[in-house]
């Protein structure tokens, strides 16, 4: 859960930096945001939710 959480919070600083620097329109990062939410509702999600901890794990090794 934390992982999560984490990777939620620096994904929309990610987000929010990119949109300031006009290298993203907000179209897009709504389009982008849509796209996340549709794939958690789909059976790709544990694998994306794994995926994503294999490099949580990696990066605190690291």
């Amino acid at each position: 859960m934390i992982v999560s959480v984490s990777a939620a919070l620096l994904l929309a600083v990610v987000v929010v930096a990119l949109i300031r620097q006009r290298a993203v329109g907000i179209g897009s990062a709504l389009a982008c945001g849509a796209l996340g939410f549709t794939l958690a509702s789909t059976g790709l999600a544990p694998a994306i939710t794994q995926a994503l901890s294999a490099v949580a794990s990696l990066a605190s090794l690291g």
